[in-house]
């Protein structure tokens, strides 16, 4: 009857194994952009992951077109247990599949327990990282991202020119900033391109009206966006700009940014807002003797008020359609643990994990501790961005309120007009969503 059945039946199966010593290998499927951190880090952590977890493989698939391969893998049902790749990110793939819900509920993931510590992942992750619309873009108090590799931004300038005791005094209000303008040698600040105000805008609006309006803001709510606090915030914003550079709109493109972050290396700007990897972008660049890189948070929009820094995060998810779900949650926790953390920093050309103590990773002289420092030293973290909306077409908010600032700076909109654009987009898509 065997010898029957064998000859009746697909001659391409594979024979079972009858042993039973021999155990299935459990894969765990992880794919991710191959970017700026390199993959080294992701190797060490998946061997780690493996030594642990006997019968586990951990397979990887990174690439920089991620975007393009996981698309057409995901519609044939070859779906990874976690992908990194991150929202907004370039194809839009990750923001389709937030829009269509295809991501997993990972709440869970906070409380567990991180491997070979005693702490639970949601005590282990910096403030303010979980609770924010990338983690929970729903409004429905889960979480479906998780964070990872952080980078904090604000204004960037000269350690040995700016502080205490220095040629100018570090203003800690907006109207401190703004009396340094019209009293300063040079120019107040410059910005690279309009593009990165996001950081600049998202920490100002933090500040204006307080995280929980600001997820309002973030959820098209017009009247949010119609507050007094936020009027005065776009006002505040064309006051600094009446001491920009006046070489700044012009050069603020792809091509003519690095010129304007030469002129914080030339003392012809003060101030400009970036994030962390600039340093290391302009290392070569010429630069004032002495010259010190450093940075602080945006100032105060009160006397006396928070002062916020807003941070750009990468994240993970277990999509929907994962086989492995549980080893993957498992794999999440694990990357929140200090070894992981460690393998994160050293492997991953200095991506920073948003854990408590990170800074602790950074040896003394490690430019990058000064940078990692700012919340340690007082400033609030502002995370998030827009939640995930139908497009609508001829408005991106993007453009309304970031690319916006170009036209301020050179005086072809007032703050006013710039606010009034911003609400008259956010109307716009409140209505089609």
């Amino acid at each position: 009857m065997l010898l029957s059945l064998a000859a009746c039946g697909k001659t391409d199966e594979p024979a079972v194994d009858t042993d039973p010593d021999v155990t299935e290998e459990t894969v765990l499927k992880i794919a991710g952009l191959d970017g700026g951190y390199g993959t080294a880090h992701w190797e060490e952590l998946a061997a780690n992951f493996e030594a642990a977890h006997e019968g586990v493989k951990v397979e990887l698939d990174f690439a920089q077109n991620i975007h393009e391969t996981l698309r057409p893998q995901i519609q044939a049902g070859n779906t990874p247990d976690i992908i990194y790749l991150s929202v907004n990110s370039e194809g839009g793939l990750v923001d389709t599949m937030v829009r269509e819900k295809q991501l997993e509920d990972i709440s869970a993931l906070y409380e567990m327990t991180v491997p070979g510590e005693s702490v639970k992942v949601k005590d282990k992750i910096l403030p303010g990282f979980v609770d924010n619309l990338i983690i929970s873009p729903y409004l429905d108090g889960k979480s479906y991202m998780t964070p990872l590799f952080y980078s904090p931004t604000g204004l960037f300038y000269d350690g040995n020119l700016i502080g205490e005791g220095k040629t100018y005094e570090m203003p800690n209000s907006f109207d401190e900033m703004i009396a340094l303008g019209a009293s300063a040698d040079t120019s107040l600040f410059t910005y690279p391109t309009a593009g990165y105000f996001d950081g600049f805008m998202f920490s100002l609006l933090n500040m204006a009206v307080g995280p929980e309006e600001f997820a309002k803001l973030m959820n098209y709510d017009v009247e949010a966006w119609e507050n007094e606090e936020i009027v005065n915030a776009f006002a505040k914003v064309g006051e600094i700009l009446e001491y920009i550079n006046p070489n700044t709109v012009s050069q603020a493109n792809g091509e003519g940014f690095t010129k304007n972050q030469q002129m914080v290396l030339d003392h012809d700007a003060l101030f400009i807002p970036n994030g962390t990897w600039l340093p290391g972008e302009m290392d070569e660049a010429p630069r004032v003797d002495g010259f010190e890189w450093a940075m602080t948070a945006i100032p105060a929009l009160k006397e006396g008020g928070d002062s916020y820094a807003y941070t750009f995060f990468e994240q993970a998810y277990v999509p929907k359609g994962a086989e492995n779900k549980d080893l993957a949650m498992e794999f999440l926790a694990y990357l929140y643990s200090d070894e992981a953390a460690k393998i994160i920093y050293e492997k991953g050309k200095n991506a920073v994990q948003p854990i408590v103590g990170s800074e602790t990773l950074m040896a003394d002289g490690d430019d990058n501790k000064v940078y990692y420092n700012i919340y340690a030293d007082g400033a609030k973290a502002a995370l998030g961005g827009f939640a995930a909306a139908e497009s609508v077409e001829g408005v991106s908010m993007a453009d309304v309120l970031f690319e916006n600032v170009n036209a301020v700076a050179n005086k072809s909109m007032t703050p006013a007009q710039w606010q009034a654009s911003v609400v008259d987009a956010v109307a716009k898509i409140a209505e089609a969503n």
